[in-house]
């Protein structure tokens, strides 16, 4: 399984690394971008399994890429799960109509990032 963790913030990123990591999931398995066009890129010229998408993200706002991402026919069923701070009811309601499989807002437990994970890879 290929995993796209896309977060301005390489802490985030590592910690997303981490819990994936406690479960078995290997190095090879994270591409990793800063910005929503490095994200897109990766996008296109990969196969990911599940995205894991902060809302706030440069070039490319994580809604943006996702809704871009929902217009490619290889990505129009993928598990997106937006990781934001963005809690308003209108920003989950928005994030759905644009695609968003699950949502979760920062900060989150590790726990809390593999329940919603496992839903869609298993558990270990």
């Amino acid at each position: 399984m290929t995993f796209l963790i896309i977060d301005d913030a390489m802490v985030m990123r590592n910690i997303h690394k981490n819990v994936l990591r406690e479960h078995g999931f290997a190095d090879e398995s994270f591409r990793e971008a800063g910005d929503g066009e490095t994200a897109l890129g990766i996008a296109r010229a990969e196969s990911i399994d599940l995205f894991l998408v902060d809302w706030n993200i440069p070039k490319l706002s994580g809604l943006e890429f996702i809704r871009k991402i929902r217009s490619m026919e290889k990505y129009a069923k993928t598990p997106v799960i937006m990781i934001t701070s963005e809690a308003a009811k209108y920003n989950v309601l928005e994030a759905i109509e644009a695609g968003t499989t699950d949502y979760l807002v920062k900060p989150i437990k590790a726990a809390l990032l593999w329940e919603k994970l496992s839903r869609y890879v298993g558990s270990s």
